[in-house]
């Protein structure tokens, strides 16, 4: 399902960021007000939904979604799926959502699942419904004159003292009574949003600094701990990079500058490139909603039991359960070397006596020591028909 939540993230991804108010980063955010002036009976606030994607209602959003697809010209050039045939699967992705916990198996009721590839697409899409809705229905006494939203997080400037009466309509928008705004108001004449700190200066123009919360520690990564170089030298790297376009004015960035202490040597080139992929996710820990399977109760396979007196396998099939073909061989095994005989007396044995298999015959004529705990199953049969 991970796959097929990618593929329609793939299909849908497109759709998002087609308005105004979109906001794709920091940098996008610090263009787009670069021009803003703040008359003296205006604010800045901000809203920010309670839980977006584990709120987002799921059947509102296919109809919204569907509605995208139909007006959506360029959809046969990303996917020969009908629009049918996407809206049967994205249903089925964001209504099947499962997750182990402490032993139990459940079932996401009501939202969409995070960490799923398509949920924040789902998600964008259904906030660009309900912002279009929210702005279109407020009275004009406390109808935002900016509105800029990143996924659930939306900056405005508003007249002074509307702040609850518009988080008030924002609340009503959703008919199911889920997606809840929480506001916040400038302080000071500044407001944090995303990583940036925006500051209203006396003539009304604003100048963006990088926003640090009061906990900040300036910590990030130790030069000296056990992570990639290409880690350590990327935060510097993403740092800096943050500074030259998302502070706004100069004498702001060399403070910035100096705030980070540069140190120009971690920009030497080392002639390599490394990538790296954590081991260990949430989704590792928490996505796994089949049982194991137990191999001893594997039927219709192919298996191998090692040697480790020698090089040598044994191969076999059976068409019954592993396990019970493995206490055969063993229970067969055992009886070939309980006694003790001359490498001759075993040659005879084995010649003389019922074949059962070349690993009893192996283990009676060489006495070597079968690899019980490392047989594993090689291949199974997932087309077996009967009476063939």
């Amino acid at each position: 399902m991970y796959e097929t939540s990618k593929e329609l993230a793939r299909i849908l991804g497109p759709l998002v960021g087609q308005t105004q108010h979109h906001v794709v980063n920091s940098k996008d955010l610090a263009e787009g007000l670069a021009e803003i002036l703040v008359d003296e009976g205006e604010e800045f606030m901000s809203h920010d939904v309670v839980s977006l994607f584990t709120n987002t209602p799921v059947s509102d959003s296919l109809k919204i979604i569907r509605k995208r697809l139909d007006d959506d010209n360029t959809l046969n050039e990303r996917t020969k799926l009908s629009i049918d045939d996407i809206m049967e699967v994205l249903e089925f992705a964001l209504t099947t959502t499962y997750f182990s916990f402490r032993g139990q198996i459940y079932q996401q009721r009501f939202g969409t699942a995070m960490g799923s590839p398509v949920s924040p697409i789902v998600a964008n899409l259904y906030m660009e419904w309900l912002e279009q809705e929210a702005l279109v229905t407020a009275p004009l006494d406390i109808k935002p004159r900016l509105w800029k939203r990143y996924v659930d997080d939306v900056l405005e400037i508003v007249n002074k003292g509307s702040a609850e009466p518009l988080t008030e309509h924002l609340n009503q928008i959703d008919k199911t009574g889920n997606i809840k705004f929480t506001f916040e108001t400038e302080k000071t004449k500044q407001i944090p949003f995303l990583d940036t700190l925006i500051v209203k200066k006396p003539n009304g123009s604003i100048k963006l600094l990088v926003y640090r919360k009061a906990t900040h520690t300036d910590q990030y990564l130790h030069f000296q701990s056990h992570h990639p170089l290409q880690h350590k030298l990327s935060v510097i790297r993403t740092l800096m990079d943050r500074k030259d376009k998302v502070v706004t004015e100069e004498k702001d960035r060399e403070l910035e500058e100096r705030s980070l202490g540069k140190d120009k040597e971690n920009f030497k080139k080392h002639g390599y490139q490394a990538n790296f992929k954590p081991h260990k996710t949430l989704r590792n820990h928490l996505v796994h909603h089949k049982d194991k399977r137990d191999v001893k109760t594997t039927a219709d396979c192919v298996y191998e039991i090692p040697c480790l007196g020698c090089p040598k396998s044994y191969i076999g099939e059976t068409s019954r359960l592993f396990g019970t073909r493995m206490k055969e061989h063993k229970s067969e095994s055992d009886a070939a070397s309980e006694k003790p005989y001359t490498r001759s007396q075993r040659k005879t044995l084995v010649e003389s006596a019922p074949r059962k298999s070349a690993l009893t015959d192996h283990v009676a004529e060489d006495n070597h020591v079968i690899g019980w705990d490392e047989a594993k199953i090689k291949d199974i049969e997932t087309n077996r028909k009967e009476g063939i």
